[in-house]
């Protein structure tokens, strides 16, 4: 298999933090404005994100659609799970922070172990693959315990929270173009999206009275609905193009083979 996972891009970032805007604002409405609850709609998307992922794992090489659909149905489950904990048990949100940074490590250590990379440059085994998907759960989950705790329990809101999760990601991207270590930066900024994305949901979809602008989860969750669509339909395009070079490019390496298919 080719490379199963896109380039950290400028328009990768921008579908992951929409991607967790959608996951927050997707999941408070299912839950609370339609009436499902926390565990009927995690169930829901549970099932759903199976199906994606087992389409993704199908496929032997990166499809845009089908990746990033299963990144925004990560977000929508890891949001769920802490809201379960949180609202359904009780759990304080300083204990699932503590809990799933533990079992982000966990994940970590054992994808080390068993492949010596973090990489996201060589995710072209299953094995490697299941141990991505693993982690990216990890760090939704996380994102969301850690959004909370900040906005919430520590009462930063959500507009001081976007700021201090932006400055934190830009502090981690200065380091990465200062030299530090490129995994280590990529999965830090990939952690720390999760609570910016949902502290720019909840400022954008939250009424005035709660600290937020008032569009509401509908309108919020259209609007970057679709604007992750217009994007992926921008990178599949792209990836399209890359594709057909790179089998233009194979063919022209090795004329006679492809003599020997046309007859």
């Amino acid at each position: 298999m080719s490379n199963k996972v896109p380039e950290a891009t400028l328009v990768f970032w921008a579908i992951k933090i929409m991607a967790t805007t959608v996951g927050e604002t997707g999941a408070d409405y299912l839950a609370v404005h339609v009436g499902l609850g926390t565990a009927l709609t995690g169930g829901m998307m549970l099932v759903l994100l199976l199906a994606a992922l087992v389409a993704q794992l199908r496929m032997r090489h990166y499809v845009p659609w089908i990746y990033w659909l299963t990144v925004v149905l990560v977000s929508v489950v890891g949001t769920q799970i802490t809201d379960a904990l949180t609202d359904q048990l009780g759990v304080s949100l300083y204990a699932s922070t503590i809990a799933f940074a533990l079992a982000l490590a966990i994940v970590f250590g054992l994808w080390y172990r068993s492949e010596r990379t973090l990489s996201i440059h060589t995710i072209n085994t299953t094995r490697r693959e299941l141990f991505y998907w693993s982690a990216i759960l990890c760090t939704f989950a996380l994102g969301t315990a850690a959004g909370d705790l900040a906005t919430e329990a520590l009462g930063l809101g959500f507009m001081i929270g976007a700021v201090v999760f932006g400055a934190l990601i830009a502090l981690v991207s200065a380091a990465f173009y200062a030299g530090a270590n490129p995994v280590l930066t990529f999965w830090l900024a990939y952690i720390l999206t999760r609570p910016l994305g949902a502290s720019l949901g909840d400022l954008l979809a939250q009424p005035r009275a709660y600290g937020g602008i008032g569009l509401g989860v509908i309108d919020t969750s259209l609007l970057f609905l679709s604007a992750i669509v217009a994007l992926v339909v921008y990178v599949s395009t792209v990836e399209q193009r890359a594709l057909q070079l790179r089998a233009a490019a194979a063919r022209n390496l090795n004329p006679q083979r492809s003599k020997r298919q046309i007859r």
